[in-house]
């Protein structure tokens, strides 16, 4: 791929840039302006398509569970359970907040590096991470609090885990303002970056400091009963209305009959309990496909005596691992050449057949590509969730590339794109996480939570981490801090999304008060608030983008 260059004629300006091709300088601007966004947009279709299989990965990293054996004081008998290693809060705010951030911050981590040795940081990382803030605090709470069903209201349950990390999600965007205009305007210094990364470590402390109820370090609130059934199950024999994932489908939100037979999975079932006698292993191969013996998702037997040995327990699991996964692994190849199951034939509707066929056709190279991801069955997940990163970070350098492209040709301020495509674009894991959340589960804890975590997340380690790199190169070889493009525009959008925020936690906060909760209720309120989130975030927009562009 070329550099970045503009070519300056009396009149106008040439981008000399291409993505493959040094002809594509030769097609009109219009064109290639047309081709680099389709191209964009086939980028968010290929991150779509990988969220189903890194949520599953994710899954089963989160359920892993250890064993622990106790003695019943009254029958001296050994009692046998398995506790999930995991803790909720800090599930929620590591693996799932920094999981469905990770587009974002893989990309501003690739814009760092390719700036590395310039005593200018670039504003496309920046500008993402602030505009999928707005994009996550906004449109997602807009879209999660119509989800629950006429009437149902859902609340956040842990009032005081949520205030902790509403807290170090506003003091994130407070914490750069400080930095970028107080301390040491439109520069950014070695210390400075290392005292951002640091504080995603004060935040996991806080959090679980306030989970665990540590005197002096929490809020003293207490915590509404969590339900047995976090995420409860739905009968077998109704037809699903909420978002499904399945291991051989990519396609979110489509309820076909295909999938009708199959096990829904729900990367909120991390709340879920295990039961004594529960074998971390076993909870992981529950799902396992077994099509390849004629047969639709099958349970694998999970009833061993609890007086038998852990030995020929674990030999026992490893052959059911042998026995599937690499027939799993061949058929992710399978499903990805597949158009059209047996069961889609029998639709009747032939427009519906075709828009599936044209959809599947669209997704092919992608998922032929995500299908040498291992199953996630391997290594309680580890291995499906680091090459799932990898990919993810992959198209990330690729949208990068296609971003000032586009810039390039059309002149447009990368902040403004930033803002807009890429953060919208980037942010749909954190979309469909939330949405996930406040179909299934019986408290608003985990969509509202996964919001507020992923804000600060983006900060701390979306743009700590970059900046960090930058200013440690800059420290050693020059001896110079990192200066800010258009810091004064960044700074502004911190302040219009600093006081929008505001407004939308006011307005949470009047419906916990006078609704009962924070998401759902009457369908009319619920919808005024939708309309009224999706106005914050195009406020947001519209002066963020009239700012850096310098025309107020």
């Amino acid at each position: 791929m070329a550099s970045m260059q503009n070519t300056i004629i009396p009149g106008c300006e040439i981008c000399d840039s291409y993505l493959f091709l040094c002809g594509e300088t030769e097609l009109r601007d219009g064109f290639r302006v047309a081709l680099y966004v389709i191209g964009l947009a086939y980028c968010f279709v290929g991150l779509s398509a990988i969220t189903a299989r890194f949520f599953l990965s994710m899954e089963n990293v989160v359920k892993q569970s250890r064993r622990v054996v106790v003695i019943d004081p009254h029958s001296n008998t050994e009692i046998v359970n398995h506790v999930k290693i995991w803790n909720y809060t800090i599930a929620d705010i590591t693996l799932l907040a920094f999981g469905t951030s990770f587009p974002q911050i893989s990309l501003a981590t690739i814009d760092a590096i390719r700036n590395i040795g310039n005593l200018y940081a670039g504003g496309l990382g920046p500008g993402t991470l602030v505009g999928s803030a707005a994009f996550d605090l906004f449109p997602i709470h807009a879209v999660c609090v119509v989800v629950p069903k006429a009437g149902e209201v859902k609340k956040i349950s842990d009032i005081g885990v949520w205030l902790v990390e509403l807290f170090w999600s506003f003091w994130a965007y407070i914490w750069l303002y400080i930095i970028l205009e107080v301390w040491t305007p439109n520069v950014i210094t070695l210390w400075e970056s290392l005292l951002t990364v640091l504080q995603f470590g004060l935040l996991l402390a806080h959090a679980y400091a306030q989970d665990k109820r540590w005197p002096y370090l929490s809020l003293p609130l207490s915590r509404t009963e969590r339900p047995e059934d976090w995420v409860p199950q739905e009968p077998a024999s109704c037809k699903h209305e909420n978002i499904v994932y399945d291991e051989h489908s990519e396609i979110p939100g489509v309820n076909t009959n295909e999938n009708k037979n199959r096990g829904i999975v729900d990367i909120f079932s991390i709340h879920s309990e295990i039961g004594p006698g529960t074998n971390a292993f076993t909870m992981n191969t529950l799902m396992i496909d077994t099509r390849i013996a004629g047969s639709a998702y099958q349970k694998v037997p999970a009833n061993d005596d609890i007086d038998e040995s852990s030995g020929e327990k674990n030999h026992k699991e490893m052959l059911v691992a042998d026995t599937h996964v690499f027939a799993l692994w061949k058929r992710q190849f399978l499903d990805a050449l597949t158009l059209e199951s047996k069961e889609a034939r029998k639709v009747n509707n032939i427009y519906l057949r075709i828009a599936r066929i044209l959809w599947q056709l669209l997704l092919a190279p992608w998922k032929l590509l995500f299908a040498f991801v291992p199953p996630h069955h391997i290594a309680h997940g580890w291995i499906a969730f680091i090459c799932s990163l990898i990919f993810i970070s992959g198209i990330a350098y690729v949208v990068t590339q296609l971003t000032d492209l586009i810039s390039c040709v059309t002149g447009i301020n990368s902040y403004v794109i930033a803002f807009t495509a890429l953060a919208s674009g980037t942010s749909w894991p954190d979309l469909v996480a939330s949405k996930i959340a406040a179909e299934r589960q019986t408290t608003a804890d985990s969509a509202i939570a996964n919001i507020t975590c992923s804000n600060s997340v983006n900060i701390y380690v979306g743009i700590g981490i970059p900046w960090l790199i930058d200013t440690a190169y800059n420290f050693v070889a020059y001896g110079e801090p990192l200066r800010i493009q258009n810091a004064e525009g960044l700074s502004f959008s911190l302040l219009v999304f600093f006081s929008t925020s505001v407004g939308c936690i006011a307005v949470l906060v009047i419906r916990r008060v006078i609704l009962g909760g924070e998401l759902g209720g009457p369908r009319f309120w619920a919808w005024v608030t939708s309309v009224y989130f999706m106005l914050l975030w195009i406020t947001f927009l519209v002066l963020s983008s009239l700012k850096v562009c310098g025309i107020i």
